[in-house]
């Protein structure tokens, strides 16, 4: 059954919420058939993501998708069957007062922030009655059965798959983004906030047995980067080698070909939440750099989803994989932890790929959202 969607973005920072959002509103559209529309503060944040679209368009249709600037001066807008408001953002308050007015009462979504904390499973799906009359469903994303699992396309797998199974076109990406590693280079993509670990990383992968070639989209990370090869910039495209280890700038590359990037990696460092999941479906040993929270808050989820994430692994494994997730969240000293790392690659790699074939028997967002939406009618 056809229904219309409104999802409503507030850019924080840079391409996260509204990575995940068009990426959501583009699954909806393709795999279930409803109408979506999406409201962007900030087109300046999409235009990365989907370099065809117009920065100045009030109103534009992208894949399917209807993407409209969401302005400060709310006009009279239609409401949609269903209102997904992504990540705490507050919806238009002329918008609240059309859901009030509207006949049939519409399907309100508080879309929450990815976590694998204990509590969430139990808030997942619960209603918040507003004093206006107005009711609000908590919807979250997450790694078990009680929750609204990850953002994940029908055929990602299989297209993932597809890929590996074809040195050609893995060669063809890369060459396409002047990317040329020595055959027995450990390919290494990364894609991070500040952080002033990032040095003694860079030290250690200079200062290994093996090359390492480090890919590095442009972004924030790459101010400290430039600091550690001692130079004022690194164009795209271009290589600066210290010891073992190759440098190489990229450019920011729309969704579809961070995937293959992902997937041409050995390991891969990544920030924020969609890049996070999309490297849980590639399948590789990965390190994420999550988004700092006031009061330390972050900590606690980055703790909560080691705990899933290291079972099934040995001792040694498992607290090296910890060790370099809590000292690069930290911004510490990478070098031990790096190399602990190293010593378990194949268990890790193997554990990798284990992960992503458990996660994929749950249910996607997309499609939790879409049934969630049927049995609420």
């Amino acid at each position: 059954m056809k229904a219309s969607w409104d999802i409503f973005c507030s850019v924080v920072d840079n391409y996260g919420d509204i990575g995940v959002t068009w990426r959501l509103a583009r699954q909806l559209v393709a795999e279930h058939q409803q109408g979506v529309r999406l409201w962007v503060d900030d087109l300046r944040a999409f235009v990365p993501l989907c370099p065809e679209a117009d920065v100045g368009a009030a109103q534009q249709w992208q894949q399917g998708v209807e993407v409209c600037q969401w302005p400060a001066q709310w006009p009279a807008t239609e409401v949609a069957d269903v209102v997904v408001e992504a990540f705490a953002c507050k919806l238009p308050e002329g918008y609240l007062q059309a859901m009030k007015a509207r006949e049939k009462p519409a399907l309100w979504i508080n879309l929450e922030y990815l976590s694998a904390e204990d509590w969430v499973s139990g808030c997942h799906g619960l209603p918040s009655m507003r004093p206006d009359g107005l009711k609000r469903m908590f919807f979250f994303p997450g790694f078990d059965a009680g929750t609204g699992g990850l953002l994940r396309e029908a055929d990602l797998l299989q297209r993932r798959h597809a890929f590996e199974q074809d040195p050609q076109a893995k060669q063809a990406f890369l060459q396409g983004l002047g990317v040329c590693p020595a055959h027995n280079a450990r390919l290494i993509s990364l894609f991070a906030y500040e952080n002033t670990g990032l040095a003694s990383w860079l030290d250690a992968m200079a200062a290994g047995a093996g090359p390492t070639h480090l890919l590095v989209p442009q972004g924030r990370i790459m101010g400290d980067l430039l600091q550690w090869l001692g130079i004022e910039q690194l164009p795209l495209g271009a290589v600066e080698q210290r010891g073992a280890l190759t440098v190489q700038a990229l450019p920011f590359v729309r969704q579809e070909d961070y995937d293959h990037l992902l997937w041409s990696c050995d390991f891969n460092a990544v920030r924020g939440e969609d890049s996070f999941v999309r490297a849980q479906w590639a399948g590789r040993p990965l390190l994420w750099h999550i988004y700092e929270q006031e009061e330390d808050a972050h900590w606690v989820k980055l703790n909560a989803f080691l705990d899933l994430y290291v079972k099934g692994l040995s001792p040694q494994a498992a607290r090296a994989v910890t060790g370099l997730w809590h000292a690069w969240n930290a911004g510490a000293e990478m070098g031990e932890s790096w190399n602990g790392v190293l010593q378990c690659w194949p268990e890790i790699a193997a554990h990798a790929e284990q992960w992503c074939l458990e996660q994929s028997l749950q249910a996607d967002l997309a499609q939790a959202l879409v049934l969630f939406y049927r049995n609420w009618i």
